[in-house]
Parts: structure tokens; C-alpha cells; sequence
């Protein structure tokens, strides 16, 4: 059951993952945002969750899983673009666009997927071994 556990706890990290990436793509263009000025970039920051038991018992720490303990804005500045027309132009005729780069989205969300298909596919042998100790079991 832990490597289940494990896997699942990564398909959740993962399934936040993709949600941030499709935000960052939807928003690739916003230059307007509730909290004011241009979308920024949003990733997420993964952590190891340990097991504090075995760590006591056996002076080692046993991996439990994974979680996203926090969901950080990029902070590098925007792509500044010339178009007066715009309404949320500046002064100078630039406008301020979010620091998203698609490629860059395209590729963190190829990865993203991959990871998540692994841990579906860890999950699925997981529970077709179980089944077969199951079957053996009852012979």
C-alpha cells in the first residue's frame, strides 16, 4: 500500500502542476489582474514528505509521499511590448505582458504529464499485484 500511497500523493502534485501550467498559458497575454498589473508566472514547489516514526525508530527517514508546499509567482520582470493603442499602455508606449514564455510552458507541461502517466502506471501495477496475491491466496 505505500508505493499506492506514494504514487498517489504524486498524481495530486502533478495534477496541481498541469493546473498552474494551463493558467500560466491562459494568461500568457493578461496584462490586467485583480491585484493589479500583469499576470505573473505561477510554479509550483515540491517537498519529500518523510515518515517521523521510522526516522525515530530505525535513525532514517522513510519517503511517505510528496506534496506541493507552496505555489510561487516568478518574480523576473515583464516582456515589454510597443504598442501605444493599447489601453493598458505606459506612458512610453510599452506595454507590460506577463514574463510567460510558451515554450518554456509547452516543455513543463510535457514533463509534467509524463511524471503524472508514470505514477498512473506505478499505481496500476501496484494494485495488479495485490490482486495477484489475492488470487494466490485463495489457491
Amino acid at each position: 500500500m505505500d508505493a499506492m500511497e506514494i504514487s498517489a500523493s504524486a498524481l495530486t502534485a502533478e495534477r496541481t502542476r498541469m493546473n498552474l501550467i494551463s493558467s500560466n498559458l491562459a494568461n500568457a497575454n493578461s496584462t490586467r489582474t485583480d491585484e493589479g498589473g500583469q499576470y505573473r508566472r505561477k510554479d509550483a514547489v515540491f517537498a519529500t514528505v518523510l515518515d517521523g516514526a521510522s526516522a525515530n525508530m530505525e535513525g532514517g527517514a522513510e519517503v511517505i509521499g510528496v506534496e506541493v508546499v507552496n505555489i510561487i509567482e516568478d518574480q523576473s520582470p515583464p516582456r515589454l511590448q510597443y504598442d501605444p493603442g493599447h489601453p493598458d499602455a505606459r506612458e512610453d508606449g510599452y506595454v507590460a505582458y506577463p514574463n510567460v514564455n510558451i515554450v518554456e510552458e509547452m516543455a513543463d507541461m510535457v514533463t509534467a504529464t509524463r511524471a503524472y502517466e508514470a505514477n498512473a502506471t506505478a499505481m496500476k501495477a501496484g494494485m495488479d499485484m495485490q490482486m495477484k496475491a489475492l488470487e494466490i491466496g485463495s489457491k
